[in-house]
């Protein structure tokens, strides 16, 4: 018997998984007056966009413009933008560690490994992590659990119905599906980081590293230096294995590889890396596949090259259908011939119905283990469409217990709802357009400068060839008048954060992503820059019954797309001032910025 202690967690939603989908769903619940317990086997959050892996979040918006990932991403990414601008990872472990510890309503267990659930009927009871730090065991009872650990972790645990591999064209009469079924996945990848110096750097390689004396045994992967921003994803091993009960010997096996992939780059044949360093490693293995649940509904290569419209939409994909062939490493990679690939143009809908199981009905998943054939999955696994699965799910187990419902009844019953919140926390959903507050249709909208009508119009941000904002002038007024003084709650602002990134200085980036790459010039002191458009400074003014305008709240260091925020306040009148962009900083105040660029204003 044990005498370990036990500690007991009661919560409204439990997330297994602290990844990026893992921290949204946690955050979004929270935020959403849920109680939330957030168990992660890692030190640090962010799952394979963590320090201990390194891989740069890709989403819709990196391949097909005007769809870069709103919502608590684009607060995330800001974030990082403002307070770390040389991308380092200690800043940014800590910047999600404080997303997450220091919410309002989350409760965060570090160092902690899911190896037990309870499950009655189909019904997840409580389930159960050992934190090795401290010794303890971690007995988490919830209403709803979310699954965002990669690997699916609660599938074994409790009787999920799961796949695992590549389907056959038979299943759901896809192009690329097979014409037998295989349990093949896509590897997994060690990463590495070099720094450029000022002088040479020597390197002599482990004995027990793979010898690659020419291109040919380095089976032809993309290692020119100067197009490092492949990051090595194709130091890829394990499709061909069980990408799960295989995992420490395929990560014996791509450190062999990587150590011996940088010693083909500093040692034979001229790669311009005389004055490179390796200046890091990745010892845990970024995983791509493993096991997927199974939904009500199985998101499939017809839907993501279709854009199927569900009633359900709840998020969208946008990434290419960008499916690794199981050789990785091992296949020749002349003409992409170990990627099968195919590019997308317009947002694919995601319906909740592929994010909670169709055999335990209190079971959600949010990740790269949502319910999606292995075609549809090349797609929808990457970082930033998962982070919109998780701040979804999140958002929709929330509402769901506010309700006392479980996730399939409110997917029939109030879908609005969520659908509602998710776009009022600025997540667009193809195909819909966000509700506005009643105060603001029944108020006054007028503008010193120009028309300011599509505020209200319901889409916040460019897409398709509209603008939908709003093109004004710093210091000049956007007014909510009432006919009678009238109370306001807040305000609601969401400003252009130049999504594209086209006017952000200092970004190396050869693939257009819009999020940054992690990946540090010591020798020149590149620095990454901040979107110039975006309002930094700006005031909100109220009209009070003598006819006086007084400041009732203003900033001078915004730097977030995203506002919502409380006045409490009995107004005839108010007014959103821009006083300045970040185009403008280094100018004088009064001089200001020729355009101030957003896409609402609005008063609740």
């Amino acid at each position: 018997m044990s005498n370990l202690k036990t500690k007991v967690h009661n919560v409204d939603i439990c997330v297994v998984g602290g990844g990026i989908g893992g921290m949204f769903t946690a955050i979004s619940a929270a935020r959403h007056g849920a109680k939330v317990a957030l168990m992660h086997d890692r030190p640090v959050l962010g799952g394979n966009a963590s320090s201990e892996i390194r891989m740069w979040i890709s989403g819709a918006g990196t391949r097909v413009r005007d769809l870069q990932e709103t919502g608590i991403m684009e607060e995330l990414q800001l974030e990082n933008m403002y307070r770390n601008p040389r991308r380092n990872f200690t800043t940014w472990d800590a910047l999600l560690y404080e997303m997450v510890r220091f919410e309002e309503n989350i409760d965060l267990i570090l160092n902690c490994s899911c190896c037990d659930a309870v499950t009655d009927n189909g019904h997840i009871e409580s389930v159960k992590g050992f934190q090795l730090t401290t010794y303890t065991w971690h007995e988490v009872h919830a209403k709803i659990f979310v699954d965002s650990s990669g690997d699916s972790i609660l599938a074994p645990l409790t009787g999920a119905e799961y796949k695992v591999g590549r389907e056959a064209k038979s299943e759901y009469n896809e192009e690329f599906g097979l014409e037998v079924a295989d349990d093949h996945t896509m590897g997994m990848s060690i990463l590495l980081q070099c720094r450029e110096t000022d002088h040479p750097i020597n390197y002599t390689a482990p004995g027990w590293a793979y010898d690659f004396p020419d291109d040919d045994a380095m089976n032809n992967k993309p290692h020119n230096l100067y197009a490092i921003n492949t990051n090595f994803y194709w130091i890829e091993l394990g499709g061909m294995q069980n990408s799960i009960d295989d995992t420490e010997e395929v990560r014996d096996e791509l450190l062999k590889i990587a150590f011996g992939v940088w010693d083909h780059i500093k040692n034979h044949g001229d790669h311009g890396a005389d004055n490179w360093d390796l200046e890091w490693v990745g010892f845990l293995p970024g995983k791509r596949e493993s096991r997927r649940y199974v939904g009500d509904y199985v998101l499939t290569q017809h839907d993501v090259e279709n854009c199927t419209q569900f009633p359900d939409t709840i998020a969208y994909g946008g990434w290419q259908i960008d499916n690794h062939l199981p050789g990785g490493f091992h296949m020749d990679a002349k003409g992409g011939a170990h990627l099968q690939k195919r590019r997308l143009s317009e947002p694919y809908p995601i319906p909740f119905r592929s994010l909670y199981s169709r055999n335990i009905d209190n079971l959600m998943f949010a990740g790269r283990n949502i319910s999606a054939s292995h075609v549809a999955f090349s797609s929808t696994r990457v970082m930033g469409t998962i982070g919109l699965l998780g701040q979804a799910a999140g958002t929709g187990a929330a509402i769901a217990v506010k309700n006392g419902l479980l996730p399939r009844e409110a997917c029939e019953q109030i879908i609005g709802e969520i659908q509602d919140a998710l776009m009022e926390d600025d997540c667009f959903l193809p195909g819909l357009r966000r509700k506005i507050s009643p105060l603001a249709q029944t108020a006054k909208l007028t503008c010193d400068y120009g028309d300011c009508s599509a505020l209200l119009n319901g889409i916040d941000r460019r897409i398709w060839g509209c603008d939908n904002g709003y093109f004004g002038k710093t210091n000049k007024a956007i007014t909510y008048t009432f006919e009678q003084p009238t109370h306001v709650e807040g305000f609601r602002l969401v400003l252009d954060s130049d999504l594209e990134r086209e006017f952000v200085d200092g970004n190396p980036d050869g693939l257009h992503t819009t999020a940054v790459l992690f990946f540090p010039y010591s020798h020149n002191q590149t620095t990454f820059g901040f979107p110039k458009c975006l309002i930094k400074h700006y005031k909100i003014e109220a009209l009070d019954e003598a006819g006086n305008w007084n400041v009732v709240y203003e900033t001078k260091e915004n730097h977030q797309r995203f506002i919502k925020q409380k006045l409490d306040i009995t107004a005839k009148a108010v007014r959103f001032v821009p006083l300045s962009t970040y185009y403008s900083e280094t100018k004088t105040e009064d001089y200001g910025s020729s355009v101030a660029h957003l896409f609402n204003f609005e008063v609740f």
